[in-house]
């Protein structure tokens, strides 16, 4: 290796790490009107190396290497008749090569250059796929088919992205069996003698190599929606990346999170719980959020520019963080809704019976599934293991069966509202604070299905109103029409809620006394006003309902129609004369549903229990308006 010493080689290795340099930090530093001017220089350095090459390795293998001479002659390197050894002479001089040929599709690729990127990048393929595999070159195979599968993801070619990024996956797999010493990195290939990355370095960067093969793998079976195999990549991309400390604290943390939704969808929530605790935890090695004025003060002390730095990191940190406690609010939100699907009977109430049976289910298997599941999913180094699983103990991954249980996760998800709401403010954030409203309003509802007590239930319905209304009051339809429709039908529902409770309270009494009726009306009342307000946001701006409900409005909107008339009917009122009003506006009501699904009966299929019991009611109620009548003509 004397000619590694020569000054020819010391400039090679010197233009080597410059084209380097320019690519990855002064390319930063690019005007806006010229954004490729450090990587079009370095580019014309990669050139210069690759001529300066052919020199050196003329002079280095001399004219007996008649093998090597034919592959550097032909530069992009044809086929060869015989494959050689990866550790051989000719092997390390095509995989030098390579490495320029990699590079220069990087850097073509980055400065947007496409095509002239992937001829490059084959190239590269074409040089090293004659040698055998070995650790002078597999870590560069693996990057070379990394770049391709991102080349041609991006073109929407994923099933090609997905044959590039297997076949880096499985020569790892393979290296690692047969071999697993640390291989030679790019840049060894470009330094003097004794200059070389240390044993630990080159194992750092050969991982983080088959990390971003996994990340990519796991965007590419996303896109071919094979959802199961996308989680499980991605998970094991988390993993290496907290196993190497190759993470930004924030990014990890969102992605964690964000896979967590996954689990949930899976109903696997004991791995959610855990990614969504490893995202909290990671998420504060990025610093502490410090107070508005304190960002401030800590800015202005270092300058102008600081002043907005400190300001935007601030913002930065309390961003993510409150997108971490959403993602806490949907677990807290799912395992309690998914719960309740297991325990309620046909018309929606608790199951005592069934929920015995879950208990005494869960005494005898649970606890061993959990051993089972945990010990492959594990997140976390020595310094925040510990961290992540106190975390995990504050809350159940387990189905809440009472309501004890159900109260304690509805806490901590009530807790992370409150985290959430610190960034995603009424001003300047409308819609996701009304979702996260939503959502709290959400957790109150289903907390209630657990609760025995009535007149509880009907206080937690009561706490939903009171986070609903407001809001609903002030926001604009004509901008957030959706939102308000949304807001409304809840409004409505809630209120239908109550007062099916206090019409349950009241059937326990022999006589409602007069506090009772008013309240009842009341509800009564409020329930009919939001489900009106939804029916006329349906309406043209002339006030005609449509002839034709549109498939998203469809059930919505016959179900208010429905509930109406039933509210109508219930109203208490001693008056005949009001009695017979609201009859006869409740018969309309079911009329209505009637008559739409006999002139639209694809409808019927939406509306099936309610249709069914509007049939119903238009063939009774006409009697009970007669004997109305006929009371009222009676006392006159």
């Amino acid at each position: 290796m004397a000619a590694h010493q020569s000054s020819e080689w010391r400039t090679v290795c010197e233009k080597f790490r410059l084209a380097q340099d320019l690519s990855e930090v002064e390319s930063r530093k690019d005007p806006e009107n010229n954004p490729f001017r450090s990587k079009y220089k370095a580019r014309d350095l990669l050139k210069e190396i690759h001529c300066s090459l052919k020199k050196i390795q003329i002079e280095e293998e001399g004219e007996a290497d008649s093998e090597s001479r034919q592959m550097v002659d032909e530069g992009a390197g044809n086929e060869c008749e015989k494959s050689c050894s990866g550790d051989s002479p000719a092997g390390l001089g095509a995989a030098r090569l390579a490495v320029l040929q990699y590079c220069l599709g990087v850097n073509h690729i980055e400065t947007e250059e496409l095509s002239a990127g992937e001829q490059h990048l084959m190239n590269c393929l074409k040089l090293i796929d004659k040698c055998t595999t070995t650790r002078e070159n597999v870590s560069l195979f693996i990057q070379a088919r990394n770049q391709l599968g991102i080349l041609w993801a991006g073109r929407d070619e994923i099933e090609k992205a997905q044959g590039f990024l297997e076949i880096a996956e499985s020569m790892y797999l393979l290296y690692m069996r047969e071999d697993g010493q640390p291989p030679l990195d790019l840049q060894d290939f470009f330094v003097l003698e004794g200059e070389e990355l240390s044993q630990q370095e080159k194992t750092r960067r050969f991982e983080m190599a088959y990390t971003h093969t996994l990340y990519y793998l796991a965007q590419v079976y996303k896109n071919l929606e094979q959802y199961e195999r996308a989680g499980q990549y991605c998970h094991s991309t988390l993993q290496r990346q907290l196993e190497y400390k190759q993470f930004v604290p924030l990014e990890w943390a969102i992605n964690a999170a964000t896979l967590s939704q996954y689990y949930i969808t899976k109903t696997r929530y004991m791995e959610a719980r855990h990614c969504l605790a490893a995202a909290s935890v990671i998420a504060t090695l990025a610093g502490e959020i410090p107070s508005e004025a304190a960002a401030k003060e800590s800015g202005f002390l270092c300058g102008v520019h600081s002043c907005d730095a400190e300001c935007e990191k601030r913002e930065e940190l309390l961003q993510k963080r409150s997108e971490i406690a959403r993602c806490w609010i949907k677990y807290c939100l799912n395992l309690m809704q998914d719960a309740k699907k297991l325990l309620e009977d046909n018309i929606g109430e608790l199951d005592l019976d069934r929920q015995e049976e879950l208990k005494r289910a869960r005494r005898n298997v649970e606890e061993e599934k959990e051993k089972g599941r945990k010990s492959a999913i594990l997140f976390g180094s020595s310094d925040t293991f510990d961290s992540i699983c106190s975390l995990e103990e504050k809350v159940s991954s387990m189905l809440p069966l009472d309501f004890e249980e159900a109260r304690s996760i509805f806490l901590v998800g009530q807790s992370y509202v409150a985290q959430a709401k610190e960034y995603f403010a009424m001003d300047g954030h409308v819609t996701d604070h009304i979702e996260i409203l939503q959502d709290h309003s959400a957790l109150f509802k289903v907390l209630a299905f657990f609760e025995q007590d009535l007149e509880r239930r009907c206080k937690m319905h009561k706490r939903r109103v009171d986070m609903l209304e407001p809001v609903c009051k002030d926001l604009n339809a004509q901008y957030y029409l959706l939102i308000c429709r949304q807001l409304q039908f809840e409004l409505a529902e809630t209120y239908y809620e109550m007062m099916d409770l206090k019409l349950a309270v009241a059937d326990k009494q022999d006589q409602p006394d007069v506090h009772t009726i008013k309240k009842f009306n009341n509800l009564c009342s409020s329930s009919m006003k939001y489900y009106q307000m939804f029916l006329d946001s349906i309406r043209s701006p002339e006030g005609k309902f449509p002839e034709k409900l549109e498939d998203d409005l469809l059930r919505p909107a016959l179900v208010a129609k429905f509930r109406v008339a039933r509210l109508q009917s219930k109203l208490i009122s001693s008056n005949l004369a009001t009695q017979l009003e609201n009859l006869t506006h409740s018969l309309e009501s079911y009329n209505f549903v009637v008559q739409y699904c006999e002139e639209n009966p694809e409808a019927k299929n939406a509306v099936e229990t309610e249709l069914e019991l509007s049939s119903e009611m238009v063939s009774l109620l006409p009697l009970k308006i007669n004997r109305i009548r006929s009371k009222i003509a009676s006392c006159n």
